[in-house]
C-alpha cells in the first residue's frame, strides 16, 4: 500500500516536472521571437522617419500643389508611425516583460519539484530500510518501531510538500492562461481597426490628388529600375538583419 502510493507521487511529480519544463522551453522562444518582432517594428518606425523627412525635404522644392499634397500626406504617415510606436511600447510593457518574468517564475518552481523530490526520495528510502529491517529483524520490535517512525515522518514531509507543490502548480497554470490571453489581446487595442482606417482615409485623397496631377503633367515620374534597385536594397537589407549569430536570452 506504502509503495503504491510512493509510486502515485513520484508519477504526479514527473508530470509537473514536464509541465514546468514545457513553458521553460516555448515561453523562453516566446519571448526570443517577441522581442526579435518588437525590435523588427522599431527598426521600422526609425525608416518611416526618415521617409518623412525626406518627403518633407522633397516637398519645399516642388510647386505648392503638389508641396501641399506631400505636406499633407507627410503628416498623416507621421501619425501612423505614432501609432506603430504605441503598438512597440505596448508589447514591450505587456508581453516581452511578462514573458520575461517566467524566467524567474520557473526556477522558482524547480526549487519546489527540488524539494518534493527530495522529500519523496527520503520516504522511499524510509520505507526500503524499514522492509529490510522486517525481513532481517522480524521478532526485534524496538528497530521495526523505530523505523515505522521515521518512515511516519517522512511520509508526513512528502504529503506535505507534494500539496504544496499541487497548490503552485495549479496557481503556475492558471497565470499561465491568464497571461496567455492578455498577450493576445495585447497584439492589438481594442480600436485599432478604427484608428487605422481614419488615419489611411486621412492620408490616401491629397497625396493621391497631388500626385495624380502632377504625374499627368509627367514631371513626377519616378523611374521603374530606381524603384526595383530600391527595393532590392531594402531586401538584401532585411535579409542581413535575419542573420543573427546569437538571440538574447532573456531565461538566463
Amino acid at each position: 500500500m506504502l509503495r503504491r502510493s510512493v509510486d502515485s507521487r513520484d508519477a504526479q511529480t514527473r508530470q509537473m516536472q514536464d509541465a514546468v519544463s514545457n513553458v521553460e522551453k516555448h515561453f523562453g522562444e516566446l519571448c526570443q521571437v517577441f522581442a526579435g518582432y518588437v525590435r523588427k517594428k522599431a527598426r521600422l518606425r526609425d525608416k518611416a522617419d526618415l521617409l518623412v523627412n525626406e518627403i518633407n525635404a522633397y516637398a519645399s522644392t516642388e510647386t505648392p500643389n503638389l508641396k501641399h499634397g506631400l505636406k499633407n500626406f507627410a503628416e498623416e504617415f507621421a501619425k501612423l508611425q505614432d501609432y506603430r510606436q504605441a503598438e512597440v511600447e505596448r508589447l514591450e510593457a505587456k508581453v516581452v516583460e511578462p514573458l520575461k518574468t517566467y524566467g524567474t517564475i520557473v526556477k522558482m518552481k524547480r526549487e519546489d519539484l527540488k524539494a518534493t523530490l527530495t522529500a519523496k526520495n527520503r520516504e522511499a528510502k524510509q520505507l526500503t530500510q524499514l522492509e529490510r529491517t522486517r525481513q532481517r529483524n522480524p521478532s526485534d520490535r524496538h528497530i521495526i518501531s523505530q523505523a515505522e517512525t521515521e518512515l511516519q515522518r517522512a511520509t508526513m514531509d512528502a504529503t506535505r510538500t507534494s500539496r504544496h507543490l499541487e497548490e503552485t502548480i495549479d496557481n503556475f497554470e492558471k497565470q499561465k492562461i491568464k497571461d496567455i490571453k492578455i498577450f493576445r489581446s495585447s497584439l492589438y487595442p481594442p480600436d485599432y481597426s478604427t484608428r487605422l482606417d481614419i488615419v489611411r482615409a486621412n492620408s490616401k485623397s491629397p497625396l493621391q490628388r497631388s500626385l495624380s496631377a502632377k504625374c499627368i503633367s509627367g514631371t513626377a515620374q519616378i523611374p521603374t529600375s530606381r524603384i526595383r534597385k530600391d527595393q532590392q536594397d531594402d531586401d538584401e537589407e532585411d535579409d542581413d538583419e535575419l542573420e543573427v549569430t546569437e538571440e538574447e536570452n532573456y531565461f538566463i
